[in-house]
């Protein structure tokens, strides 16, 4: 049998999960663990990921909240079985790097997306290059996305942009409320793509860049790329892996625009 090392959320539905599956299985150390189980929703699977990835260990979610599209459904019956029986993904995060308006730099990783957002009631005005190719010379909203494929299920997808495939080798720029250009409607870059998105009027119209639950307020320079030194190792049930939710997510966007 395999050692685990369970962390879980706190609420009462994952503590619920935890008390059952520490009654068929034993808990281990973290440093002597051969897999990580995590208990609760994708926001609390990020913050885990970001924990613990350095232990380069496996990780392998259990649902305990709404969606849990990086978690599998808790099974009490045959919860040992799935835990063994599996398939691994490897996904690799954003790196955002990120300074301010008094020249603070601030990096953070992001698994599903970096969010560009006004910070006041103004739109948003910046420029977004990637490289030394101009993507969009002034764009006007409320801001934008750039999201990995793992992530392209989640915010990216409430704003209308594209579902990437996990081996598409792609990023996703999404625009959130565009003004200018009032009918663009984002693009796919490759994921070697060196993202540099500038504000433009950081005075009278200030941005936060947020790398899923981690903000930069007052940016006035973001630059995004792959950190392709960092591979989180997910697990999930046999047949019922991300790359098939990606699908079912694909059909059902298909579906409702048709």
């Amino acid at each position: 049998m395999k050692r685990v090392f369970v962390v879980s959320d706190h609420n009462t539905k994952s503590q619920k999960i935890r008390f059952k599956l520490l009654k068929k299985i034993k808990n281990t150390s973290l440093k002597k663990c051969q897999i990580i189980i995590v208990i609760g929703g994708d926001g609390f699977m990020l913050q885990t990921l970001k924990k613990f990835y350095k232990f380069k260990k496996p990780f392998y979610g259990i649902n305990s909240g709404d969606y849990g599209f990086l978690m599998n459904k808790f099974h009490d019956k045959n919860i040992i079985k799935n835990i063994y029986n599996t398939d691994l993904v490897k996904i690799s995060p954003l790196q955002m790097i990120v300074k301010n308006r008094i020249g603070l730099i601030k990096k953070s990783i992001a698994i599903n997306e970096v969010s560009i957002l006004r910070q006041s009631r103004q739109a948003a005005s910046i420029s977004i290059k990637n490289g030394s190719k101009i993507i969009i010379k002034k764009f006007r909203g409320d801001g934008l996305l750039v999201c990995t494929p793992a992530g392209s299920t989640a915010y990216n997808l409430s704003v209308h942009g594209p579902i990437l495939n996990l081996n598409s080798n792609k990023l996703a720029i999404s625009p959130v409320s565009p003004f200018r250009p009032r009918r663009w409607k984002g693009k796919i870059v490759s994921n070697k793509s060196k993202i540099k998105i500038k504000n433009l009027n950081p005075k009278k119209r200030p941005i936060s860049a947020v790398a899923d639950n981690v903000e930069a307020r007052n940016a006035v320079e973001i630059k995004i790329s792959e950190n392709k030194k960092i591979i989180f190792n997910l697990l999930y049930n046999k047949n019922k892996s991300i790359e098939k939710k990606i699908k079912i997510e694909q059909i059902r966007k298909e579906t409702n625009n048709n």
